[in-house]
C-alpha cells in the first residue's frame, strides 16, 4: 500500500530542522519587545506556612523596580484542570504549601534589580507543621494542607470489573508484591518562558513556550477573571514539552499582571533550578500488586493498591491517578481486576503528567511481577504473554474496545530479532535478557473538549498553509501533518506551510498530550485537505471534461486517471478557480473521537477508537564489582498502525527509550524536609548519549488502522511503557536480583549482591 503514496509513508527531513540547526527558530526566552521589562517570582522557603503580611516597600524604593504584585493583585479564582479539583491559587495569597511556591512577582528595567529586589520583599510566615510522606498525610492527625480536604486525599479512585475475589479462590498461584517510583522532573532544556502585554483594548497578549496553548488561555482567564477573548497565545518554538507544558505557571500570571500595573511588556524566564524545585513532576507511587493465575499461565485476575504522592496541589491529578486503573486491561486478557488508586497531598511540588501519564509506573509493577510468576511457574516469558495477548475487536472487562491490535506480531517478531529462545539459557555470567509489553491509547479521549480542528488556505502559486491548533514541541508533528496535507492534494512536502499556534487565528484544539496529534489533528488536516480538494475538482472536472471521481491529484499535477497528458500543473488549477470564478480555496476539517470521556471514578468506558502495542527487549550486563549496569541493546517491536514518517517513529521510539533510561537508572529528585537539594542538571542526572545502548533496533509493526489518517497510530508516548520492566527483567535474569523500586543504583545493585551471597 506505502507504493501507493507519494508523500506519506516516505522518511522525510523536518520541515523546521533548518531554521532549527541555523539557530532562527525563537523559543521563549528569545521573545523581545519594545519598552520591556524584565520579571522574577518570589517563591517561599517554608513547604508549609501561613501568608501573615508582605511588605513590598524597601524592593518599591529601589531603583530600576517598576512594580510588584501579590496573591492580593488577583480576583480570588482558582485555577486546575477540572472544577471539582481547582485548588491552585495563582500567587499564593492565604497559606504556601511547598517550597517554591510563588508569592509575589518583581518588574524592573533588567533581571539582576530584579533578582535583588526579592531579596527586600519582607514576606512574615507563620509556619505550619508540614507531612512529605503520602502514607502518614492519610493518617489520622496529619497536618491538613487543603483544609476542606480529609486525610489529605486529593482524588481517589475504585475500578472494580468481574469478581476479583472469585479470582483468588479459583487461582492455582497468588502472588504479591510492592513495587515504588521515584520523583522525576520532565527534563527539558527550555525552561518556561513568557512574555505578557496588554494592549489598548485591555487584551492581554503572552508569547510563550506553550504545550498545549488552549489549556493555557483557559486557565488564565479564569486566574484572571477575564473573558476568554480577552486572551491572546502566540506561541514560540518549545524546546521540549513531555507533558510539563501544559499548563500556566507562577510566571504567567505574575507576568500579566505587572504588565497590566506598568503598561509595558514584561518578560520572565524561569531558571532550571525553579524549573526543578517549583513545576509540575511525575508522580511517585507505591504499588501493591496481587495477581491471581492458573499453573498455564492464564490470567485469571489481577488487584491494583496505588498510592501516588501527588504534591501540594492537584494540577491534572484526577486523571493522573485514573490512567493506571483505565488500562490495566491492557495488553493482556484480564477477566477479573480491580484498581483502587489515592492521590495524596503532601508539602511537596505538585505533580502532572509526564510522557506516558503514570503508565510507565504502573507497567514497571506489573510487567515485573508477571516476569515474576513466570519464573514461579516455569514458564517461558516470552510464552506466557503470547497466551494472554488481547487480540483484535476483543472488548476488555472495563469496556475498552480494541480494534487493530498487532501484539502477537510485536511479541513474536521481538522475541525472533533477538533469538530469544536459543539465547536466553546460553548467555555468559552476569549477562541477561528481558522482556515487557505495554499498551497506549492513541489519541485519548479524557476531557470535555476533545475536537480538533484544521483550516487551509491555498495560495494561487500551489502553495498551501495550514493552520492548526496543535503544537509541535520538538517531535516532528507539523512535519508529519504537512505529509498528510501533501499527500492528499498531490503536491510536495516543500509546498506546505504551517505556522505556529496563534489563539486568535489558528483553530481551536486541545493540544498536545494523551498521544493524540497525529491521529486527531492527523484527520482533521486530512478532512480539510479533502475540503479543499473537492472545491478544485469542480473546476478540474469542468476544464478537463472530466467526471469528478476521475481526477488524480499527484505530484503537483492534476489529471484524468488513466490519461496522464489531459491535465494541467496544480498552480495552473488554482489560478483557474480563483480568478475565473473568484473563488479563495479555503478548506475546513473537524475531527471528534466519537466517544464519551470515560469515568475516572469508576474506569468504565472506552478511552480511545485505537489502541497501539509494543514488545521490548533488554540485553543488559552488570558488573558484580561496580554495580554498574551496561545495556548492550534494546529492540522494540510497535504496533504504529501506518508509519507517516518512519525515521520520525524511529527517532520517537529511541527518544522514549533514552527518556526512560532516566526513570530507570538516573533522575530523582532528592528532597529533605521539602528542600529538593539537587535542583540542577549537575546534581539532578539523566542519560547523555554515552549512557544509551550499544545498539537500538527498532521494529514498526504496520497494520493500519480504519479510524487512523492513512492507518496511522500513535508513536510518541507509547514507546515508553515497557522499557523499564524489559530492564529489571533483564537483570533479574543476568544477577537473580529483583529490582522492586526505582532508581535502579549501583549501591542497590551491590547491596542486594550481597544480601543474595
Amino acid at each position: 500500500q506505502m507504493e501507493e503514496y507519494s508523500v506519506v509513508g516516505k522518511s522525510l527531513p523536518r520541515i523546521d530542522a533548518l531554521e532549527k540547526v541555523t539557530g532562527q527558530a525563537r523559543y521563549g526566552a528569545d521573545m523581545a519587545l519594545p519598552g520591556m521589562l524584565y520579571g522574577k517570582v518570589l517563591r517561599s522557603p517554608f513547604p508549609h506556612a501561613r501568608i501573615l503580611n508582605i511588605d513590598t516597600s524597601r524592593a518599591e524604593r529601589l531603583p530600576g523596580v517598576r512594580a510588584i504584585v501579590t496573591g492580593k493583585d488577583l480576583p480570588g479564582k482558582k485555577v486546575g484542570f477540572i472544577p471539582a479539583t481547582r485548588d491552585l491559587p495563582p500567587l499564593a495569597w492565604d497559606k504556601v504549601r511547598f517550597i517554591g511556591e510563588g508569592v509575589a512577582g518583581v518588574a524592573a528595567i533588567d533581571e539582576d534589580i530584579a533578582w535583588e529586589a526579592l531579596d527586600l520583599i519582607k514576606v512574615e510566615y507563620e509556619p505550619l507543621e508540614a507531612v512529605f510522606d503520602p502514607i502518614k498525610a492519610m493518617e489520622p492527625g496529619a497536618p491538613r494542607i487543603h483544609d476542606h480536604v480529609e486525610n489529605n486525599i486529593s482524588f481517589k479512585s475504585v475500578m472494580s470489573f468481574g469478581d476479583i475475589e472469585q479470582a483468588f479462590k479459583e487461582a492455582d498461584h497468588i502472588r504479591e508484591d510492592t513495587f515504588v517510583t521515584q520523583p522525576m522532573t520532565h527534563g527539558f532544556i527550555e525552561p518556561h518562558a513568557i512574555l505578557a502585554t496588554y494592549d489598548s483594548t485591555g487584551k492581554l497578549t503572552l508569547y510563550g513556550n506553550k504545550q498545549s496553548p488552549y489549556i493555557v488561555y483557559r486557565q488564565v482567564a479564569m486566574g484572571l477573571d477575564i473573558p476568554l477573548s480577552k486572551v491572546r497565545i502566540v506561541q514560540t518554538h518549545v524546546g521540549g514539552g513531555f507533558g510539563g507544558k501544559h499548563e500556566p505557571y507562577y510566571l504567567d500570571f505574575a507576568a500579566a499582571l505587572l504588565a497590566k500595573k506598568t503598561g509595558r511588556p514584561v518578560k520572565i524566564v524561569d531558571t532550571q533550578e525553579e524549573v526543578i524545585i517549583a513545576g509540575r513532576q511525575r508522580h511517585p507511587m507505591t504499588m501493591q500488586v496481587k495477581t491471581a493465575m492458573k499453573k498455564d499461565g492464564t490470567i485469571l485476575g489481577c488487584y491494583v493498591k496505588n498510592i501516588a504522592d501527588g504534591g501540594a496541589y492537584s494540577s491534572v491529578g484526577a486523571l493522573s491517578l485514573s490512567i493506571p486503573g483505565l488500562v490495566m486491561s491492557l495488553p493482556y486478557r484480564l477477566p477479573n481486576m480491580k484498581y483502587e488508586g489515592y492521590r495524596v497531598y503532601t508539602n511537596k511540588p505538585f505533580c502532572g503528567a509526564l510522557r506516558g501519564h503514570c503508565i510507565p509506573q504502573f507497567r514497571f509493577a506489573v510487567e515485573s511481577q508477571l516476569d515474576m510468576i513466570a519464573h514461579d511457574l516455569g514458564i517461558d516469558q516470552v510464552e506466557i504473554r503470547l497466551k494472554n495477548a488481547v487480540k483484535p475487536d476483543e472488548v476488555t472487562v472495563s469496556g475498552l474496545k480494541v480494534t487493530t491490535c498487532q501484539l502477537d506480531r510485536c511479541i513474536k517478531e521481538a522475541a525472533s530479532s533477538v533469538n530469544w529462545w536459543e539465547r536466553k539459557n546460553n548467555l555468559p555470567p552476569y549477562r541477561g535478557i528481558g522482556y515487557a509489553c505495554g499498551a497506549l491509547a492513541s489519541g485519548a479521549r479524557l476531557m470535555g473538549h476533545s475536537a480538533s480542528s484544521a483550516m487551509i488556505k491555498v495560495h494561487e502559486d500551489g502553495a498551501v498553509t495550514l493552520l492548526t491548533g496543535s503544537t509541535d514541541v520538538g517531535q516532528g508533528s507539523n512535519t508529519v501533518l504537512s505529509q498528510i496535507l501533501a499527500e492528499e492534494l498531490g503536491i510536495a512536502l516543500d509546498d506546505v506551510r504551517i505556522s505556529l499556534v496563534e489563539s486568535e487565528i489558528t483553530p481551536i484544539d486541545p493540544g498536545t498530550f494523551g498521544a493524540r496529534v497525529t491521529f486527531c489533528s492527523g484527520n482533521a488536516v486530512k478532512v480539510a485537505a479533502l475540503d479543499a480538494k473537492k472545491q478544485l475538482l469542480e473546476v478540474a472536472a469542468e476544464a478537463l471534461e472530466a467526471n469528478p471521481e476521475d481526477i488524480v491529484f499527484r505530484n503537483r499535477k492534476v489529471f484524468v486517471k488513466g490519461s496522464p497528458d489531459r491535465g494541467m500543473p496544480f498552480d495552473q488549477l488554482v489560478r483557474l478557480a480563483q480568478y475565473q470564478k473568484a473563488t479563495p480555496i479555503m478548506g475546513r476539517g473537524v475531527y471528534t473521537p466519537d466517544l464519551a470521556v470515560p469515568d475516572f471514578l469508576t474506569g468504565k468506558g472506552n478511552m480511545s477508537l485505537a489502541y497501539t502495542f509494543a514488545a521490548q527487549v533488554a540485553e543488559v550486563e552488570v558488573d558484580p564489582e561496580t554495580g554498574k549496569v551496561k545495556i548492550h541493546k534494546m529492540t522494540f517491536s510497535h504496533d504504529c498502525g501506518f508509519a507517516i514518517n518512519p525515521m520520525s517513529v524511529e527517532g520517537q521510539l529511541e527518544g522514549g527509550l533514552t527518556m526512560m533510561l532516566g526513570q530507570a537508572f538516573y533522575e530523582d529528585i532528592i528532597r529533605d524536609n521539602g528542600q529538593t537539594l539537587n535542583p540542577n542538571f549537575l546534581d539532578y542526572k539523566m542519560p547523555t548519549v554515552m549512557d544509551t545502548p550499544l545498539e537500538v533496533v527498532p521494529l514498526l509493526v504496520e497494520g493500519p488502522d480504519p479510524e487512523g489518517p492513512y492507518g496511522a497510530k500513535e508513536a510518541g508516548e507509547g514507546t515508553t511503557v515497557g522499557t523499564i520492566p524489559a530492564i529489571t527483567n533483564a537483570i533479574y535474569h543476568a544477577t537473580g536480583i529483583r529490582i522492586k523500586e526505582l532508581p535502579i543504583t549501583p549501591e542497590a545493585i551491590l547491596k542486594a549482591l550481597a544480601e543474595k551471597g
